[in-house]
């Protein structure tokens, strides 16, 4: 499980004396705990849930950066874009635009989606099957446009 791995992966930073890892690590360890301790959650994490967190912090980061490039500021960018490079290492692998294209066509096929009125049909499908490996904004601009062909 992810939530074992980070926990091991904290030792070894620590010994390694990696601060930026351990920073990194230590924010995913204190997010995976919110997310156990959640009212239903039952002291239990699943994959899939710790893999939305590690998007969604990876996302977080990378949206910081740009903030902080934009306002001139490349060193708390960087330092955000290190953070961000140790979170993704846990995602599982981003899809290309041609494999999620191929993707997406077979769940379209799939649901037997034919217009935009069955764009939320798709999207379930879709962010379900490609949790993690996708990022929803692209999922959703792609599924807009495969349906309107």
């Amino acid at each position: 499980m992810l939530f074992e791995k980070v926990s091991s992966d904290i030792i070894a930073a620590m010994k390694a004396k990696d601060k930026v890892r351990l920073s990194a690590l230590r924010n995913i360890k204190k997010y995976f705990i919110e997310a156990k301790t959640q009212p239903g959650a039952n002291d239990e994490l699943s994959d899939a849930d710790a893999t939305k967190i590690l998007a969604k912090l990876a996302k977080q980061g990378r949206d910081t950066a740009a903030i902080y490039v934009a306002q001139g500021r490349q060193d708390l960018a960087d330092e955000e874009l290190a953070q961000a490079s140790v979170i993704e290492e846990y995602l599982p692998k981003q899809l290309t635009p041609d494999e999620l294209r191929k993707e997406l066509l077979a769940i379209i096929a799939e649901t037997g989606a034919s217009g935009q009125k069955d764009m939320g049909r798709v999207m379930g499908v879709a962010t379900k099957a490609l949790n993690g490996r996708a990022d929803g904004k692209a999922i959703s601009l792609l599924v807009k446009e495969l349906l309107a062909n």
